[in-house]
């Protein structure tokens, strides 16, 4: 299973050529299963431009398969817990979304398709898989 975060998600849909939106491209093509952390949902949304652009960005991230926490509190725990173990190693990850969406991705034994270096920071705690594109 593939999990895709915001940083590709953002690019897909302006429109933005990189290594990682022309693999996620691929993945719509081929049909290939993927799900969106409801955050991401979340994030994509707050930045539609007008009223227009949110129900095209609604319609479109509704249409996909979520990935909802089965347990809020463990994944808010866990996303800290990853947090906290970067911080004690001297990494810095910047985003608490981002420990957000690794908890999730870890959970779900997914792998990450992303366009952001905390993920690949928090994969020096955690055995995050990743793919940057």
């Amino acid at each position: 299973m593939i999990v895709v975060d915001t940083s590709v998600l953002i690019d897909f849909l302006r429109g933005t050529r990189t290594a990682a939106t022309d693999l996620f491209a691929r993945l719509e093509e081929d049909a290939v299963s993927f799900m969106i952390p409801v955050v991401c949902f979340q994030e994509v949304l707050q930045g539609a431009r007008d009223q227009k652009e949110w129900r095209l960005l609604n319609d479109y991230l509704g249409s996909q398969r979520l990935l909802v926490p089965d347990s809020p509190i463990d994944m808010h725990r866990e996303a800290a817990r990853i947090f906290f173990d970067a911080r004690r190693k001297g990494i810095t990850v910047r985003s608490t979304v981002d420990c957000m969406i690794a908890a999730q991705t870890l959970r779900q034994g997914a792998t990450l398709l992303h366009d952001d270096e905390d993920f690949e920071r928090i994969a020096a705690v955690r055995p995050l898989r990743t793919v940057r594109g």
